[in-house]
């Protein structure tokens, strides 16, 4: 068992992938699954799994839901998840042999897939700060884009990979597109312009990078899905932002 590190992962309406995630975690002695609202089976799903912790609470964006979510775990290192990653058997091998340094912060490599497709180009693999030491950083309170703070800590990749399944079907697009858009624009307004002509703006350079510049067309069919929802996504945020600006 992996005894000294807790698993925090926040999630709501996750009854696709949740069983896939958790299945991968079974040697972790502390899983916290923070719940803001499911109304699927994500509650029935999780509750079958001993090592599981639930706990029920309000989404505050998802910096500030994955702060206090982190506040459950019992141990002081999180390793901070995602309800639709799935942890690869070499990841775990490394972890079970990590030596951890609370001067330290841990970047898991990502790879993304739609569907069960890898995509290769619109996407690329990542790498992203996701263990910590909750005594020596958390996240930022930043609604959504936030990010494990880092400055004057050392960043150590880890090893082996981590699966994302953030997409199975055309619906998932919409609804992530819409909460995006919308904690983009509480999170920026009155701090950031905008306008009709920069949401036009933002939405075509958008679909031109992703398609084009990163060779997205290479994806094939689910590249042209994922270029179309980045286009729409940064158009909604831009134009969600100027009505609240406009208001304020």
């Amino acid at each position: 068992m992996v005894k000294n590190i807790s698993v925090v992962i926040i999630i709501k309406d996750g009854e696709r992938t949740i069983k896939s995630t958790l299945d991968a975690l079974v040697k972790f002695s502390d899983v916290v699954v923070y719940d803001n609202g499911s109304t699927d089976n994500t509650l029935d799903i999780v509750g079958t799994y001993p090592n599981v912790n639930l706990i029920q609470g309000d989404f505050l964006g998802f910096g500030m839901t994955k702060n206090k979510a982190a506040t459950y775990a019992k141990n002081d290192w999180i390793l901070s998840l995602d309800a639709d990653e799935v942890l690869g058997a070499n990841f775990l091998i490394g972890l079970e042999n990590l030596v951890l340094n609370q001067t330290t912060v841990y970047q898991i490599f990502r790879q993304n897939f739609y569907q069960q497709k890898h995509i290769k180009h619109c996407w690329n693999n990542d790498k992203i700060v996701r263990l910590y030491h909750r005594q020596k950083t958390r996240f930022t309170n930043n609604k959504v884009h936030e990010n494990v703070l880092t400055d004057g800590l050392n960043i150590k990749p880890l090893t082996g990979f981590v699966n994302h399944y953030p997409y199975s079907n055309i619906s998932d697009f919409i609804k992530k597109l819409d909460i995006y858009s919308s904690e983009f624009a509480l999170d920026n307004v009155g701090k950031k312009t905008s306008s009709p002509i920069k949401a036009v703006f933002n939405c075509g350079f958008s679909f031109f990078k992703t398609y084009f510049l990163k060779r997205g067309f290479l994806d094939g069919y689910a590249g042209l899905v994922i270029a179309f929802s980045h286009m729409a996504t940064n158009f909604y945020k831009y134009i969600k932002l100027y009505e609240l600006n406009q208001k304020k």
